[in-house]
């Protein structure tokens, strides 16, 4: 039996999917910056609870929140310049003299890249020619509390600098294998290289600790979002090579996908590292203890990517051209979080239990306790009664029209065969002419789940243009903006009568009206 304090169900309630990059600026990318801010006081003028973001570390391979060179550094790209401004390191004019793409509504990451590391540069130069004598206590006092997963970020960026962005894998030996005296020196001839990185990532979360401090202000609950798998390319394998699945020369033995279904004859080959469970039981799960400790720390929920990889996970012999020819190995079970709620006492997950979930999986679930995940967009095939049907949805549970890995919800009445339409206009009882969008969204809301959550370009009503992500492509994806003028008071005046019509308005608010007001 797990010893847990078990939370409640989350209350009848709603929020908005919308990642942090994907908010306006005039540089180029969304950053915590005062459009953040804009964003929280519309949330809570529309009624809603939570602001559900994407996973906040650094983007790798193809700009994916989900491909990250650590699982505790923050993307440098949503620093937001404007805050440097009025921190008094940066001149007012200075990130407006770089180019930062023609197209408000997509992200150049080309140019992105190019030009933000050059503008916080600027601003670790005016730290460093200013001095402020409390940012520099507060920038020390960071470094103080995050050491323990700082020192071996900042030495991987170094040397990622070093080798031109190569992959650890393809380093010279004795940094590939982190030797101890060849680190050390490393270290110490690249001092102000490494110190930049510390104050990269120190205004990073000063900037988001603000964030979350205005939210708080506001009622408004984040849920952050952890992907269950790192990049091959991080320093956590770099660093924590004996708590992976790797050869004695640290090269990938086994790595993560998903098994063959109908729709995809090979399965999903994702080529992530996978865990030795075995190793992580010796010291009771210390690595993962910390990381859900630091997500509670930064969030106020934290949904967990791919959940049914703790019962059991796909395993597929690195060098396989596809995951036809994986296997099921066991995972953790119930003992990685036995080893949390011992060390935490209460962690605030919810559980993406999406696909094709065993009884094994829905049970461990069931005895954590933990919210799962139902999708509409999921629901409506007219072979199969779905667990995803609204009259089979229970109350323990996070409800969605479709999800960033999905089409927006335009784009998916746009591109689905005729029959799944008739089946889905159907059961919400929708009329030619009607607009669909609005009413998968408030067949949503009215479902018996607990929280219900829209993403942000449904709201807009946006077709599949605007999608976030097509899982299985490297290209287009992750760019999706909004414009300054699709956040005003008649968009929350529309979703707060929503919200109170399903009953999901706070409980301050659930019998008051509010004038609105947005700037």
């Amino acid at each position: 039996m797990i010893k847990k304090k078990i939370i409640k169900s989350l209350p009848r309630s709603s929020g908005v999917l919308l990642h942090i990059s994907s908010l306006p600026s005039p540089y180029g990318i969304g950053t915590m910056g005062k459009q953040a801010y804009r964003f929280i006081r519309f949330l809570h003028e529309a009624g809603q609870t939570y602001w559900q973001i994407l996973p906040l570390g650094t983007t790798g391979f193809a700009n994916s929140p989900y491909q990250n060179f650590s699982i505790y550094a923050g993307n440098p790209y949503l620093i937001d310049f404007d805050l440097l401004v009025e921190d008094g390191l940066l001149q007012p004019d200075a990130a407006a003299s770089l180019e930062w793409g023609d197209d408000p509504t997509k992200v150049d990451y080309g140019l992105i890249y190019e030009n933000k590391k050059k503008v916080l540069h600027w601003a670790y130069e005016g730290l460093q020619y200013f001095k402020p004598h409390q940012f520099l206590a507060d920038k020390e006092d960071f470094f103080e509390k995050e050491k323990f997963w700082l020192e071996d970020y900042a030495c991987f960026m170094v040397l990622k600098d070093k080798f031109e962005g190569r992959s650890w894998q393809e380093w010279p030996d004795q940094f590939r294998m982190r030797e101890p005296e060849a680190i050390e020196e490393f270290c110490d001839e690249h001092e102000d290289q490494l110190d930049y990185y510390y104050f990269e990532q120190f205004i990073f979360y000063r900037q988001w600790r603000h964030v979350r401090q205005y939210a708080e202000q506001y009622q408004i609950k984040i849920i952050g979002d952890l992907p269950i798998y790192v990049a091959e390319d991080s320093v956590d394998v770099w660093a924590n090579p004996e708590l992976f699945q790797l050869n004695e020369n640290r090269e990938l033995t086994h790595v993560a996908g998903c098994p063959p279904d109908l729709f995809t004859p090979d399965g999903q080959l994702w080529g992530n590292p996978l865990y030795d469970w075995h190793e992580m039981a010796k010291d009771d799960y210390d690595w993962w203890v910390k990381r859900i400790n630091w997500a509670m720390q930064v969030y106020d929920y934290a949904r967990i990517d791919h959940f049914r990889g703790f019962e059991s996970y796909w395993s597929v012999p690195h060098g396989d051209p596809t995951a036809r020819f994986g296997k099921w190995i066991d995972g953790p079970k119930d003992n990685l979080f036995k080893a949390m709620y011992k060390e935490l006492g209460e962690i605030r997950v919810i559980a993406e239990d999406l696909g094709f979930m065993t009884d094994e999986v829905i049970q461990l679930r069931k005895r954590l306790g933990f919210p799962g995940m139902s999708v509409l967009q999921f629901a409506f095939d007219p072979k199969m009664d779905s667990a995803y049907l609204p009259h089979n949805i229970r109350h323990n549970n996070v409800v969605y029209a479709g999800t960033h890995d999905n089409s927006t919800t335009r784009g998916w009445f746009d591109l689905i065969d005729d029959e799944t339409k008739r089946l889905a206009v159907d059961y919400f009882g929708l009329v030619d002419g009607q607009d669909y969008v609005k009413g998968l969204m408030r067949g949503a809301m009215n479902t018996v789940a607990n929280t219900c959550i829209l993403s942000m370009q449904d709201l807009l009503g946006l077709d599949e243009s605007a999608r976030m992500n097509l899982p299985g492509s490297s290209e287009g994806n992750w760019e999706w903006r909004m414009t300054l003028d699709q956040i005003n008071q008649d968009l929350a005046r529309e979703l707060h009568y929503l919200t109170f019509l399903t009953g999901r308005l706070p409980v301050e608010n659930a019998e008051t009206e509010e004038e609105f007001q947005l700037s």
